[in-house]
Order: structure tokens, then sequence, then C-alpha cells
């Protein structure tokens, strides 16, 4: 059920990145409704194969990258095995987020082309990247790369921010190290929409630089992106169209992520733990 919720909320966020019609929760509803109708309801997970071959590298990455840079940080500034000051903590999320965002750049392309395209013009993943190669340019996978790393500093940087600083005002408060699942659910939760909201307007950029050779559309740059799209649509319809729909995707998706994390690196420890025991 989360999952379908989510990858709904996707398609509907990718139509609002590279359309200049206005937003509306009606006018989405709709398209979820057209959609089933035309192409049926397994279509509305169009994208769905491409987002899991991303997430899964993207997510492994990220979270690894977090705690080794956590880890170099602390040594750094003398916290180690302690919660980071909240500089080297923005820092240490930022870091991770750039690291995972640059090593799995195509297959984010790879899924915003396959989300607001027709079934026909793209059958599989690597036909995506060959048709792409053959009549635009290999570089063209690279199209957004600049706004994604530009959007990825705060989006990662608050989200880890948030969430650990969260977890040590609840650690602080209530005299529990260890949140319950739930708590961890809201505070990824918190951090998601704190980190999305931040960077919604280099999304929408990363998105249209993404599917301009499918859109009709010829950006080229950050800037001359956001001036298109500020004199079309203007700024809050334009930039941060689609908002309200991210909040439905974000919160949940974010959580889930973090809390599974955080879920499963306790079960990996005491694994660890009693495999010692064992010897």
């Amino acid at each position: 059920m989360i999952r379908s919720a989510c990858q709904t909320a996707k398609l509907l966020k990718s139509c609002d990145f590279v359309s200049s019609n206005r937003f509306s929760a009606k006018e989405a509803y709709r398209l979820i409704y057209r959609t089933y109708l035309k192409d049926g309801f397994f279509s509305l997970w169009r994208g769905n194969s491409a987002t899991m071959v991303r997430v899964i590298p993207y997510a492994a990455i990220q979270f690894c990258a977090h705690e080794q840079y956590k880890r170099i940080l602390g040594q750094y500034y003398g916290f180690q095995g302690k919660a980071l000051p909240p500089v080297p903590r923005l820092l240490a999320g930022s870091m991770a987020g750039t690291t995972a965002a640059t090593l799995t750049y195509p297959l984010d392309m790879v899924r915003a082309r396959m989300a607001v395209t027709p079934k026909e013009m793209y059958s599989n993943i690597l036909h995506v990247f060959v048709r792409i190669s053959r009549e635009e340019g290999l570089k063209t996978i690279y199209r957004g790369f600049t706004p994604t790393i530009l959007g990825v500093v705060p989006y990662a940087g608050l989200s880890f921010f948030t969430y650990e600083t969260l977890k040590k005002v609840h650690a602080e408060r209530t005299g529990r190290s260890q949140p319950y699942s739930y708590e961890r659910l809201a505070f990824g939760a918190c951090a998601g929409l704190i980190g999305q909201s931040a960077s919604y307007p280099l999304d929408v950029v990363r998105r249209r630089m993404q599917t301009a050779g499918v859109t009709g559309h010829t950006y080229g740059t950050i800037s001359g992106t956001m001036r298109e799209i500020v004199a079309e649509e203007g700024v809050i319809r334009g930039l941060y169209k689609g908002l309200s729909m991210n909040w439905v995707k974000g919160p949940i998706a974010v959580g889930i992520s973090f809390m599974t994390f955080d879920l499963s690196q306790i079960l990996l420890r005491k694994f660890q733990q009693l495999g010692y025991n064992v010897r």
C-alpha cells in the first residue's frame, strides 16, 4: 500500500516537473484515472524498475558513506563515538548525499525519462541508455547533474542533520538511547519534509533539464532554466509546483528509509555479538 502510494506520487511529481500546466490535487487524481484507463493499472508503476535499480545502490552508498563521514569527522573534531556538533553533522549528511548522487546519476536520468514518456518509446532501462546515446549524445546522460548536486547538498545535509538532531534531543529528554520504531519513523518523516522542501526548486530544474530531449524544450543552464520557468509560470506555480504532492511521498519514503537503516544496523550488531559469543 505504501509503495503504491509512493510510486503514484513519483509519477505525478515527474509530470508536474516537466509540464507548464497549473498543478492541482484534483487534476492529479484525474491524471491517475486517465492513465489507468488508457494504459492499465500497472502503468502507474512505469519507471519503477529504474527507480528500484537506482534506489538500492543510492541508499546503500548514502548510508554507508554517512557512517564513514561521521567517523572521520568525529575523529577530526574529537567526538569519536559521540553525537557530532551541528556543523559537522550537517557536513556529513551533505557529503554522503553528494557521494551517492554522483555515483548513481545516470540511473536517475533513466528513471526521469521512463516516468514521463509513452511506454512505446523506451522498452527497458538498457534501451533508454542506448537511444539517448545514439540520438542525443552520451553527454545527455549527465544533463542536469549540476542542479542535482546543488540540490543534494541541502537535501541530504538537512535530512541527516534533522534526523540525527531529533534522536539526540530525544535521548537527552527521555533518557532512552534508542527511540522506538514509530519515533524513528516520525523523525525520518520530519527530516524528509524539511530536506525536500528546501531543495525543491532545484529538483524542478533538474527534471526539466533531464527531460528536455522529449518535451521539446532546450534548457541549457540552471539559471536559464529557472528564468524560463519563472517567466512562463511564476515563482510559486513554477519552481514550487507540485510541492504538496511531494509532501505526500517524501516524509513516508524518507521516514521508512531512516527507520529501516537504523533497525537493520541494530539487528546486524546483535548478530555480530552473537557470533562473537559463539566463538
